[in-house]
């Protein structure tokens, strides 16, 4: 892990796995406020990796942030190196939020994964680093339960 940009104002073209992607840090300018910074990625697709038919999510990503932010467009190229990627809906949502914890060291992260039906079932997944920081504002997802969202 690097704190030098090496994507913000390039042109970067993505990268072919998510093992090969960087994901960036830059330093918090209101590192002792406790707020929640929210990134939405409404058309995340990955693979299946049985069958190679491609997967679709709608993912929202809390966190409260510490001494680091994460920079926005590594992460968009970060899942979108998730798009030619086969694995399981499980483990996306939570390697995403792993990484980012990895990367960012939050105070606090939860990822909602709301995936579209496979097989006619559709499977959200939750996962969060923990309790939240007491006084943390914390506002609903905003991702209804499936009904041909």
């Amino acid at each position: 892990m690097t704190d030098t940009l090496t994507q913000l104002g390039q042109d970067i073209r993505g990268f072919a796995s998510p093992e090969e992607a960087i994901l960036e840090r830059v330093p918090n300018p209101q590192a002792g406020s406790l707020y929640l910074a929210r990134f939405t990625a409404p058309e995340f697709t990955s693979l299946c990796p049985v069958t190679g038919q491609p997967d679709f999510a709608h993912l929202v990503i809390d966190y409260a942030p510490g001494d680091w932010l994460i920079e926005s467009k590594s992460l968009k190229l970060y899942l979108g190196a998730f798009r030619n990627h086969g694995a399981f809906h499980e483990d996306c949502t939570v390697a995403i939020g792993r990484k980012i914890v990895e990367v960012a060291q939050p105070r606090w992260l939860r990822i909602g994964g709301y995936w579209y039906p496979r097989g006619g079932i559709p499977i959200d997944v939750f996962w969060q680093t923990g309790v939240p920081p007491e006084g943390l504002w914390l506002p609903d997802q905003g991702v209804p339960a499936y009904r041909g969202r």
